[in-house]
């Protein structure tokens, strides 16, 4: 088992490192040439700038029974059909029931605001200390599962 951080402006990379270290689990962080990160403890791929590139690049290295990191549905939907688990950063599990649901929900917003003429959505809340602590109790619960018998 490899876990996977689509780790551009990802905010739970150290609970991520914590937990696998825990487990004796490598980590691999993906990002672009904006975000360039470091860690003592995971591998850090750093991926040329382009649209979609680090979604591209993660997708080819996750494997069946691989955990992929990410906020993204779209790089959800495609490590789910390459036999990979997938969490996003709340804590939620992406899964074959979900991820069609969470898809149209996502297209339905974009046919939205290309419809009105706001551009620009208010980001997300500021994290808390509740949410880190939301994302690791799943995402160990998520390794826990993953691991081989």
């Amino acid at each position: 088992m490899q876990i996977y951080v689509d780790a551009d402006a990802c905010p739970v990379v150290r609970q991520v490192e914590r937990t696998a270290e825990k487990y004796g689990i490598n980590v691999t962080l993906l990002c672009d040439t904006n975000h360039v990160l470091q860690s003592d403890y995971s591998e850090v791929k750093i991926i040329g700038a382009g649209a979609d590139a680090v979604d591209f690049a993660l997708i080819n290295m996750c494997r069946k029974g691989d955990i992929v990191v990410t906020q993204d549905y779209g790089v959800a939907a495609m490590a789910l059909g390459r036999g990979a688990a997938a969490i996003h950063q709340s804590g939620r599990w992406y899964t074959d029931e979900n991820i069609s649901q969470l898809l149209m929900e996502r297209h339905l917003a974009k046919q939205a605001r290309r419809a009105s003429s706001k551009n620009h959505l208010k980001g997300p809340a500021k994290r808390t200390r509740e949410d880190d602590e939301r994302f690791l109790e799943s995402f160990e619960k998520l390794v826990q599962k993953m691991q081989p018998m």
